[in-house]
């Protein structure tokens, strides 16, 4: 069974599990589904992705969201609406969060309980991140030890 780690910041919808899971279709697959806390996530460079992106109110709404409204309960719909989707494609697929001071350390912890042969980093475009490599894919690909890809989510304008 070839075991994919997937790291996602949102619900995933149908075509990212198509994207995912058209990746390896000639072997079983599974994977674990990690969403990390929203701690790491920098809301300022969320905003200045937003920017660059032409989304000016979404940038507003970012500076002036509350992350202490946002807590465990929404992190695990997301994962479990996120595993619910893979699981309907006809995949084996668990859930974990990755809470803390640095997700990455979890990352690593979970590549290494599962004996996992890769990381599938899905994101939305962050732009900031990206140009100084501070983004998910570029910091685990340092840290890890297995191949690590990165994809960009499905976004609709109804998920933004």
């Amino acid at each position: 069974m070839y075991t994919i780690v997937l790291l996602i910041e949102k619900v995933m919808d149908e075509a990212d599990v198509r994207l995912v899971t058209g990746l390896h279709e000639d072997e079983p697959t599974s994977f674990v589904v990690v969403l990390p806390g929203k701690a790491d996530h920098h809301r300022l460079v969320r905003a200045l992705d937003d920017v660059a992106l032409g989304h000016l109110e979404e940038a507003a709404e970012e500076v002036e969201h509350d992350p202490g409204k946002e807590g465990d309960e929404v992190t695990r719909r997301t994962l479990d609406l996120s595993v619910a989707e893979l699981r309907a494609a006809g995949v084996k697929a668990i859930g974990e969060t990755a809470p803390g001071e640095n997700p990455l350390d979890i990352l690593t912890d979970v590549v290494d309980r599962h004996s996992a042969d890769e990381v599938i980093v899905l994101t939305d475009p962050h732009f900031i991140e990206e140009f100084f490599h501070r983004d998910w894919a570029s910091r685990a690909r340092h840290k890890v030890g297995v191949p690590v890809l990165k994809l960009f989510a499905h976004s609709t304008p109804e998920a933004k």
